[in-house]
């Protein structure tokens, strides 16, 4: 299956959008079919960009004779910062709709460039989720490599297509952009920070096993999040209990770009490596949901000082005066068979008086659909399913 006859969740908005995400998700794919009759200027073509880096104002000669409302892809904005106030001048004055992708707001942003003050929407894109590939999704391989579209395109070569992928990201998004001046320790970092997807963040030791300043890694966190490779998860910190956990947990974007960062291509995933995939994939569906949904509601995860953890809380209605937070509490375990004691933490939280537990939902790898009391069990397509359906909230 093709990656551009793989209908994309995200809806085509009618007026200028910036859209987002990791390179390799579809972005340019997407734009070029949903938007034929646009004109699509390429920032990464050479010339293109050395004529607008000189003179923003020339994109309005470029563009030309365009009618009132046509459409205008820019791809790779991030790369001339100054070309956003000349893309408002046209859209106020010629009434011309942009389309504006790039894999990082970062340099936008810490440029000062205009982003629109709000007279564009901002999509983002991930890898293909379970919903656009439908029967074509494979749970072992995402697990194992991934859905980023080339993966899926040419599986055979997955973990060729993911080395050169951490390459290529180091190549073009961290060198080019100039984020970084020294390469080598921030590829120290790189490792571990794929090493540690998906657990709390201990920035005193990350720094001293990558041998940096602990500001620096700081930094180089910004960067992976900053450049949608990677996401903070929080710590939901609702006062149930004293000192609760404040450590926010790291998770790349796509559990076979964290293999590949860890330098664990050629090495066979142990049990541990795969629950950690599950969730990546969990968390990467909730963001997809939360996109396309347009909800937006907080993401956060629950740990105790005694350790008891519970993968994540979606806060589906905030604390307001004399109302408790309303919450969704997943579980998500590695494993064919659900054991009912998993379901302990979230059982524990319901219990407690200041806080609502709207659902209890437990994900699996196994093919039944399960409730035990108010706890719901689902295999992970099913839980997608739902999820996507806005069965959870």
């Amino acid at each position: 299956m093709d990656s551009y006859r793989i209908a994309r969740q995200i809806n085509q908005p009618i007026r200028s959008f910036f859209l987002f995400g990791p390179r390799g998700t579809g972005k340019s794919t997407w734009l070029k079919h949903v938007l034929p009759e646009a004109m699509y200027l390429d920032l990464l073509d050479a010339s293109l960009f050395l004529e607008l880096s000189r003179d923003p104002h020339r994109l309005e000669a470029i563009i030309g004779l365009l009618p009132e409302r046509s459409w205008v892809v820019l791809d790779e904005i991030q790369k001339i910062p100054a070309l956003m106030d000349e893309v408002h001048r046209l859209m106020e004055m010629k009434k011309w709709r942009f389309a504006l992708c790039g894999s990082s707001a970062r340099k936008l942003k810490r440029g000062g460039a205009n982003l629109l003050a709000g007279r564009a929407l901002t999509l983002s894109m991930e890898g293909f989720g379970v919903a656009e590939l439908n029967e074509a999704f494979d749970l072992d391989h995402a697990l194992s490599w991934g859905t980023l579209p080339l993966v899926h395109e040419e599986p055979e070569i997955a973990a060729d297509i993911l080395a050169a992928y951490v390459n290529t990201y180091l190549k073009e998004e961290i060198q080019a952009e100039g984020l970084i001046r020294n390469v080598r320790p921030f590829l120290r970092f790189l490792a571990i920070a794929g090493q540690i997807n998906g657990q709390a963040l201990n920035i005193r030791n990350i720094s001293r096993e990558a041998a940096v300043a602990r500001n620096t890694v700081d930094t180089y966190f910004s960067i992976l999040t900053d450049t949608l490779v990677g996401h903070i998860l929080p710590a939901w910190r609702p006062g149930l209990k004293v000192r609760e956990a404040a450590q926010p947990k790291f998770y790349w974007f796509d559990p076979g770009v964290a293999r590949g960062a860890a330098g664990l291509l050629r090495d066979p995933m142990d049990r541990m490596w795969q629950g950690t995939s599950l969730e990546t994939l969990v968390f990467q569906e909730l963001r997809i949901y939360n996109e396309t949904s347009r909800k937006h509601r907080p993401i956060t995860y629950y740990r105790t000082p005694a350790g008891v953890e519970i993968d994540f809380i979606i806060e589906t209605a905030v604390k307001i005066s004399g109302k408790v937070p309303e919450v969704l509490a997943i579980e998500v375990k590695r494993s064919d068979r659900w054991q009912r004691q998993w379901a302990k933490h979230m059982l524990n939280l319901a219990d407690t008086k200041n806080v609502r537990v709207k659902r209890m939902i437990g994900v699996y790898c196994g093919e039944k659909i399960y409730k035990f009391g108010d706890v719901e069990v689902y295999p992970f397509k099913d839980f997608v399913k739902a999820l996507t359906a806005g069965d959870f909230y």
